[in-house]
């Protein structure tokens, strides 16, 4: 009797697929979560942009807001 483990070759076979699906999954998850990564960075940066956009807004809002009070209280000065 030898130390070699029995394995039929149906068995054999098997677990060679398994193996080999296994490390097909395993790339596939890596390329996931290199795509994942790539990602949240992406949105990280969109995230500063909009930030940055929605204080450039506020700032011209302000102001519009002011010109408007000025061009208000200019006219009604001139109608009175």
């Amino acid at each position: 009797m030898t130390d070699e483990i029995f394995m039929p070759e149906a068995l054999s076979a098997d677990l060679l697929i398994l193996i080999a699906e296994n490390a097909e999954l395993r790339l596939q998850l890596a390329e996931l979560q290199d795509q994942l990564v790539e990602t949240a960075v992406d949105a990280g940066e969109l995230h500063i942009e909009i930030q940055t956009l929605r204080a450039q807004l506020a700032a011209v809002e302000h102001e519009r807001d002011d010109w408007r009070a000025e061009a208000t209280g200019i006219r009604g000065r001139a109608i009175a």
